[in-house]
């Protein structure tokens, strides 16, 4: 199991994985206050988000560097395939996203991106990985979706466009193809996720910085301070932070968990909207917030008794890791 591998316990890796997905949904509450106080463009913002974060972890990391030895020592092919293909993942998976946006709708844009992204995941672990959804597993994923729906398109303003869809659908794929390497990397202990974070972010800011180029990095403001405060904490908290939390969250726990754990953070956007932004609370919201919360939880639940049931086999008594 890697969470023995990695020393990273499997509840902790939830934890981490909650708290990342709670901080990412404070990113578009920030986003739209930057934007209000500013002209900045979404793949500016990206990339200054990217950027940002990655000047602070690298602030963190390099102490740290100097006082711990790493366990295990990763192939430096493998180290350059991993770092090369999550950055760019990630790069595709933001900018496809924020493009979705652009020509689709927000709603729209957000609902098949994060309704894709478990479903692609749950495909991809079960062919690379052996990672079976059993009933309950399934039917957690499937309200999961559902609460999505009924959260983001509950106002009925969305509007589809086929080309935006497209853009959601490689959104969701970047997003996946991230998460199922992250999983496959770290089952054997020997990928390091802080590096992965590092490394990924470098890659992600250079991919992202002659689109940000083109559209202009340098905003104009009435306030400038105030939006380099936003800069800034979008950077530490829902970047730097969350970012940090996901990947070594997602080394240890299945996919499909982390998928759908995930999908706490348009949750936390929605609480945000309706606390600091002053939309109101509709049916739509309670209902879909409080379906996605128990997908969540249930999912979580029965995440932590199989990876308990695995603890309690004698090893080589389990095949496929199914979760109930």
């Amino acid at each position: 199991m890697s969470n023995a591998v990695s020393g990273l316990p499997i509840g902790r890796g939830l934890l981490y994985l909650i708290v990342a997905g709670a901080a990412w949904g404070t990113a578009g509450a920030a986003a739209s206050l930057v934007y209000r106080a500013s002209d900045m463009g979404p793949i500016a913002l990206s990339f200054w988000r990217c950027a940002g974060g990655l000047v602070l972890l690298l602030a963190v990391r390099l102490p740290r560097r100097r006082r711990v030895r790493p366990c295990a020592r990763e192939p430096l092919h493998r180290k350059i395939l991993r770092i090369g293909v999550t950055g760019f993942g990630l790069a595709v998976f933001q900018t496809a996203y924020f493009a979705a946006v652009e020509a689709t709708g927000l709603a729209v844009a957000t609902v098949v991106t994060l309704g894709a992204g478990p479903v692609l995941i749950a495909l991809g672990a079960r062919l690379t990985m052996g990672e079976r959804l059993g009933a309950g597993g399934t039917a957690a994923v499937a309200g999961a979706l559902c609460g999505l729906a009924v959260l983001v398109l509950g106002s009925g303003d969305a509007t589809v466009r086929p080309y935006g869809i497209v853009l959601a659908v490689v959104s969701a794929a970047g997003y996946s193809v991230m998460t199922l390497l992250t999983r496959w990397w770290g089952r054997d202990g020997g990928a390091d996720a802080s590096g992965t974070t590092v490394w990924a972010f470098a890659v992600t800011t250079a991919c992202l910085l002659p689109f940000g180029l083109a559209e202009g990095l340098v905003p104009h403001a009435a306030q400038p301070a105030h939006v380099l405060a936003l800069l800034a904490y979008i950077a530490a908290v829902p970047t730097a932070l969350a970012y940090g939390l996901y990947f070594a969250g997602a080394a240890v726990v299945r996919s499909a968990t982390v998928s759908v754990v995930m999908l706490l953070e348009p949750v936390s956007a929605a609480v945000l909207a309706v606390a600091l932004l002053g939309e109101q609370l509709t049916t739509a919201t309670l209902a879909g917030t409080s379906l996605m919360l128990g997908s969540v939880a249930g999912l979580a639940v029965a995440e932590a008794r199989s990876a308990a049931a695995v603890r309690r086999q004698p090893e080589g008594g389990l095949g496929e890791k199914v979760l109930i």
